[in-house]
């Protein structure tokens, strides 16, 4: 398959042939890169995506997501990451690129016997 993924919210790559990104532009109102927003709420330890945003540098990126993704104390931690340093597998490549864990029986303890003295295992 042929074409750059990135991640997007968890729910696998999407194609960005076509969408601009800044790379390899310097940046300017018009061409500000691509970042992805990523916050941590008070009751969890996982960051969630939650947005994209265009700025022109980190910390400009930083500043805008604290603004928009959590103006009413949602979040404890705010992660923003470039969009084009961001690798991710691609849906279609789903099967053949996870496949190889399947073959792993020892990482799976499925032809052990547990001793029934050994609660909860």
């Amino acid at each position: 398959m042929s074409g750059e993924f990135t991640a997007e919210g968890g729910h696998g790559a999407v194609p960005t042939e076509g969408v601009e990104t800044g790379q390899g532009v310097k940046p300017s109102r018009r061409a500000w890169p691509l970042y992805e927003v990523f916050v941590r709420g008070k009751r969890g330890l996982n960051h969630v995506h939650v947005g994209s945003l265009h700025a022109a540098d980190d910390e400009m990126a930083l500043h805008n997501a604290r603004d928009v993704y959590t103006r009413r104390n949602e979040g404890v931690s705010i992660w923003v990451v470039r969009a084009d340093a961001i690798t991710a597998s691609s849906p279609a490549e789903k099967d053949p690129f996870f496949a190889p864990a399947g073959d792993k029986v020892y990482r799976h303890p499925t032809f052990y016997a547990i001793p029934e003295e050994v609660p909860h295992l």
